[in-house]
This record gives C-alpha cells, structure tokens and sequence, in this order.
C-alpha cells in the first residue's frame, strides 16, 4: 500500500515473488495495519480514476493526433502495458504513484504542441493509408505517445496497486471493478452532455487531489492546474465542438456556407441548396434518374448537418426520415443551415444508428439515400470497427431493400477514392438485387461515385450501367464488415505496428518491472487475459450489430461487462466450488453456444427479445471467464503480480484483435476457447482442490 508518507508494502503473498529489483523488507509488511473503510473508499477511486483517464485518452488524443482515430487500440495496448507494469512495481521501494499528474500533464503538452492531420489517400489500407506530414513524422508520433500512456497509466496503476496489495485477492478485484464502473458512468454522463475536455480534466483534477490530500506538494498542483488551464484553452475556441464520437471544428465560408472538419479531417460542409446545386450537381442526381418517384417517403442516412435533407425537400419530397448518429453534427444543422430543414414539419430527424433505425422498423421508402456515411473514426478503443462498418454489409443491403416499396429506389454516394472500393459495391449491390446498379462518377479512378439500384427496371433512367468487375472485392458482411480492407490480411503499417509494441514492451516491462520470473507462476492468468480481451471485443461488435455502433450502446456493453465481472466475483466470494475445473466445461459449453448462434441470427427478432438473448449468448461466456478468473485469483501469492501478469495478456489480446481481419469476428471465439484451454493446462495444478481465500457461504459441487 501506499501509505500516507509515502511507505510501500505488500501485504499479501511471500517475498519470493521477484517482480522489481528493489522490493520492500518484510519487517515494513509486517508494520502494516488492516485496511479499513478509508482505503476501501480509497481503492474505488483510484481504479476509477485509471478507468476514466484510460477512456478519455483514448477519445482525446485521437481528436487532435488523427492516426489514433483509427488506431485507437493504439492507446488501448499502451494503456494495457501501462496498467500491468504498475501493478507489477506495487512492491518497489521507489513510488510512482506521485508523478502521476506530471505524466499526464507531458502527455497533454505534446498532443497539443504537435497535432496531426491527414492526407486521405492509400490503396489497401483499412482507413487512409498515407499521413500528411503535418505535425511530427508518423514513426515519431506513434511512439512517443505510446510511451507517454503507458508511463502514465503505470503511474496511476501503480498507486491503484499498493492500495490493491492491502486487501484479499478477491476483495481488492471487487473494489477495483466498483471502481471502474464509476469511471465509465462519470465518462458516460459527459460523453451524453457532450462536454469539452476540461470538464474530464476537471473530474480527474478532482480525484487527484482527494487521493493526494494534505500531501499532495507544489509539483502535483502545479501539473493539475497546468493540464486544467491546457484543456480550458481548447475547450474555449470558439468554432469548436465536442460530440460523444469528434472533436468539431465548424470554418465559416463563402455565401453563408460553413466548412466542418471533424478530428481535424474536412468532413462536410453547411450549404444552401442552391450553392450546392452550382458546386456539386451530382448531390441532385438521384431525384433526376427516379423519375416518377412519388417521394411520398424518403430516407437519408447520414443526414448529417441537413443538405442532403434540404435537397431531397427541393426535390419535393413529402416526407423524409433522417437519420444521423452524431447529435452534434446534427446540433448544427438545426443552428446554421441556411434552409434550415430540420425545422420543416415534413422532417423527421433521429439520432441513431443507419443500420439499426433500417433493424428496427418496417416502414417502407419510395427512396433510400445512404448520403456519404463516412464516419472517420472506429466504434471503439478496440476493434478495427468503423461507425458506418455494419452499414456496408451485404446483409445490410438486403436489409434496406426490404424497405423499399414497389418501384422504389436505393442510392448511395460517397467520395470512395478507389476504384476497388467502387467495384466491391457494385458487386454487392449486383447480389442482392440480381443486376448491377447504375453508377455516375467524378473524377478519375475512384472519386465521388453516385450508385443507383431498383427492383424494377422502370424505376430509373440511367446513363451508364455499372460493370461487375471480375476481380472486384467480395461484399463486406457482417462477420467481416471492413469495406475499406481490399483483401483479407493484416496491412503491412499494422503489422510492423503491433510487433514494434510487443518488442517494446517486452523491454518496458523488463527494465521497468524487474525480472519476469514472479510471473511464471501465473501464466494461465496471463492467457486468460488474452482469450478476455478477444471476449471482450467479440461482444462490443455482437452488440454494435444488434443495436447500433452509437457511443450509448458501446457504454452500455463496456458497463454490462463489468457488471458481470463483478456478479462472478461476488459468486467466487460466497460458493465453494469443490470441482473448479468443471467450470472450464462450462465455459467451453458457452463458447461453442456462442459459436453456433452468430449475432446476425438474432436481428430477426423484436427489440426485447434480441435484447435477453443477445445478453445470455454474449455475457453467459463473459459471467463464467470470470468465474474460472475469480476462482483461481483468490487464492494467488501475490496479487498483484498475478493481476499484472493478467493485464498484459489482455495487452497481447489486444494485438492479437488484428487477427479478425483476416477469419472475421466470430473466429474469435475460436480463438478465446484455445487459450482459455492454454490457460487450463498451465493452471491444472490450481485446480485439484485448494483452500479458500474467504468465507464461503456454501459449498457447490
């Protein structure tokens, strides 16, 4: 623990665990008192702490430096390695739990001196391959900011970890998980307020300076309020704002128009109908191919700030549904559009995701416009899953069909930048409705590109009909939704990416935690750490299919799994299990239910009933890894350093995240049931029978 003056201890496990060249004498363990109510309330907070600056890194930094919009598992992998390093330092004589706030700070200081934009260009990578050289050079940026996470979080973990090694195995994990779940709410409230940075500086200010309390000394204060007056200052620029998913940055133009970049990519633009009609015909072009389209009902997803809204009204559309994800940018139509078409009484306009508004209802359209849903950042710190991903699928065209009414017609446009990416379209769209879709282009090779498609042949004039390409991509689906990824493999920036981070963290966790032999003995924790983050990961995107990719489903998910820990946790406190090794039956059994049961399967079903069973296929496996966790957990010499070697698994789980891009997401689970089976064989010896570490309420066979 970390004591009031500064003391560390371990107070549980023998001092045969060697996890630091210097580790504290076993007569200050013995000094230490019990912990009592203050260092429960005291643990709380700092595991909420570490969860809220982990989440809010990992939304901010990609704000300002864009690779990690589209790496931010980036941020995840340093945050992982960062965690476990601290826990594995919770018995070193030198505490660096104190210069938590200067890290911080640092960290803060560089993303801001050195923003970065993009360059969107590239041939094969998932997102945009080449980087503009604004800022400092990639290989430069990547690291540093690696490193500054991993240094900080260690920082703030290891001060969750002294006061972690205070408590019984399992005790410390439930306050820790208690904690976390207050940090992902306190993260959720403001991400629903869409509040700037310095109120999460203001909420980390806050806990820093309880947990410090009268000791806290001039550099601490002088770090919290230097990344208090740095995040004020971005918060005040005037043409910026913040939604759950961007950064916003509104740049007036000409004839009342407005430009929006958002994480610092021009995203769209505020336009009158008129300016756009002399700028971008082609915007017009769906209204003029369908003609005799009675536009009675439309639909525009991706609505965005309202043009495409304000066009189809031109059009004469009596009615049109228009669906956005980003409140914000939504938020801004509704101030600046000049046709102001959020205001029309024939509009009504949704906050939601594409797909799931298409899931939940069974309203048809005379015409269905997907209007350059182009998200430009992923779902979440992990899964190379894009906000518009599940909107691309074959099965999502199917699905936008069956909305069509008789003679009705689907149009997309968007600026693909490839030509593959055009034919991979085509031959989706050429699939599902069993002939090619008519096409119009701008610009050589893959520009902007308008894709028209009906089931009947009346229903559309068209000028060119788009060819099926013979070495066309096959249609994105939704067990492989990366539309952006031309072939199935891991892209060479990735790959060189991923195995830098596990050379250098090798070499972290070696000079920085000392000696990795304490952690021998805890190598089947290590491999649960790598099937749960595949776990983990599989069911963010389960759920992003059944209920939208929106920021509320996602926090929804990240708190339902906590909940669940934290209900195996609590069984593992109170039952005795005399077989522990039947649980990894149990476990197995789930997966391969989970397996069997693919998430599309459950989109037939109504709202509620998805709901139940997407909770029993996808938290059953969650609730009983952690169970098989707890179980072993309780009993460990050190916590620490089993908790340490189980994050940096999850550190490897995260890496190993990418395979999904070459078998998809439900390969996963495959995955997860291997190591969990590593994980078996390298633990058998725990699982012959072993005293508990709590008082157990009964005893289960």
């Amino acid at each position: 623990m970390d004591n009031e003056d500064g003391a560390s201890v371990e107070a549980i496990g023998g001092t045969d665990e060697v996890v630091s060249d210097q580790l504290v004498p076993d007569e200050v363990v013995a000094e230490v008192a019990p912990p009592d109510r203050s260092d429960r309330l005291r643990l709380i907070l700092l595991s909420a702490l570490m969860l809220f600056v982990e989440i809010a890194l990992i939304r901010w930094t990609g704000s300002n430096v864009v690779y990690l919009s589209y790496f931010s598992n980036f941020v995840l992998l340093g945050s992982f390695l960062g965690i476990g390093l601290g826990f594995l330092r919770a018995r070193s004589k030198v505490n660096l739990w104190p210069w938590a706030p200067v890290a911080l700070s640092l960290l803060v200081a560089f993303v801001l001196v050195f923003p970065v934009k993009i360059n969107r260009s590239g041939s094969d990578v998932i997102y945009f391959g080449e980087f503009s050289s604004t800022g400092l050079p990639t290989w430069l940026t990547l690291p540093i900011i690696f490193i500054f996470v991993a240094a900080t979080l260690a920082m703030l973990a290891e001060g969750v970890a002294r006061t972690f090694a205070r408590f019984e195995p399992l005790e410390a994990y439930r306050l820790d998980i208690m904690g976390s779940i207050i940090g992902i709410v306190a993260y959720s409230a403001l991400a629903f307020m869409s509040a700037p940075p310095v109120f999460w500086g203001l909420i980390a200010a806050a806990l820093f300076t309880y947990l410090y309390g009268r000791d806290m000394n001039w550099i601490q204060v002088a770090a919290v309020v230097i990344l208090l007056l740095m995040l004020t200052g971005e918060s005040r620029e005037e043409l910026d704002r913040w939604s759950p998913y961007y950064k916003i940055t509104l740049e007036p133009g000409d004839q009342g128009s407005y430009g929006i970049a958002v994480n610092g990519i021009p995203h769209q633009a505020i336009q009158s109908t008129e300016l756009r009609r002399q700028l971008e015909p082609i915007y017009f072009l769906p209204y003029q191919r369908a003609v005799g389209n009675p536009l009675q009902d439309v639909l525009v997803v991706g609505a965005g700030n309202g043009t495409d809204v304000a066009i189809a009204l031109n059009a004469g559309a009596q009615h049109v549904d228009a669906v956005e994800i980003d409140p914000r940018l939504f938020g801004l139509g509704e101030e600046f559009h000049p046709d102001q078409p959020y205001a029309d009484e024939r509009v009504d306009g949704y906050i939601d995701d594409g797909r799931a508004f298409l899931e939940r209802n069974d309203k048809k359209y005379d015409l269905i416009l997907f209007a350059l849903p182009d998200s430009l950042t992923l779902v979440s710190g992990q899964a190379a899953l894009r906000l518009e991903s599940y909107l691309f699928t074959k099965e999502a065209m199917v699905e936008a069909r069956r909305h069509l009414k008789p003679g009705g017609v689907f149009a997309m446009y968007n600026f693909y930048r490839e030509q593959w990416l055009i034919d991979r379209l085509v031959r989706t769209l050429d699939e599902v409705y069993g002939h090619p879709p008519c096409i119009d282009t701008l610009g050589v090779g893959g520009g902007l590109a308008l894709m028209m498609v009906s089931d009947e042949s009346g229903a559309l004039q068209c000028e060119t009909i788009a060819q099926v390409a013979a070495e066309a991509p096959p249609p994105a689906t939704d067990d492989y939704p990366f539309l952006y990824l031309k072939e199935r493999g891991i892209p060479s920036l990735y790959l060189q990416t991923v195995l830098l981070i596990l050379l250098a963290s090798l070499a972290m966790v070696r000079v920085a935690a000392g000696p990795l032999r304490g952690m021998r003995r805890y190598t089947d924790l290590f491999f649960m750490g790598v099937a749960f983050l595949l776990l983990e990961t599989k069911n963010v995107v389960q759920f992003a299919l059944l209920f939208g990719t929106t920021w509320f489903v996602n926090a929804v998910v990240f708190t339902g799994i906590l909940l669940s820990v934290l209900g195996a946790i609590e069984v593992a406190r109170h039952v005795r299990f005399k077989h522990p090794v039947r649980l990894y039956y149990f476990l197995l059994a789930s997966l391969v239910v989970a397996y069997l049961i693919p998430g599309s399967a459950l989109l037939s079903l109504s709202i509620v009933p998805r709901f139940v069973a997407a909770i029993v296929v996808a938290f059953t496996p969650i609730f009983l890894a952690n169970l098989v966790f707890a179980e072993r957990f309780k009993d460990v010499g050190s916590s620490t350093t089993a908790f340490g070697a189980n994050l940096l698994g999850a550190m490897v789980g995260g890496v190993l995240e990418y395979s999904a891009l070459v078998v998809g997401y439900r390969a996963l689970l495959i995955a997860a049931a291997i190591l969990y089976g590593l994980a078996f064989l390298t633990g058998r010896e725990h699982l012959q029978g072993h005293s508990s570490a709590a008082s157990p309420a009964f005893t289960s066979d």
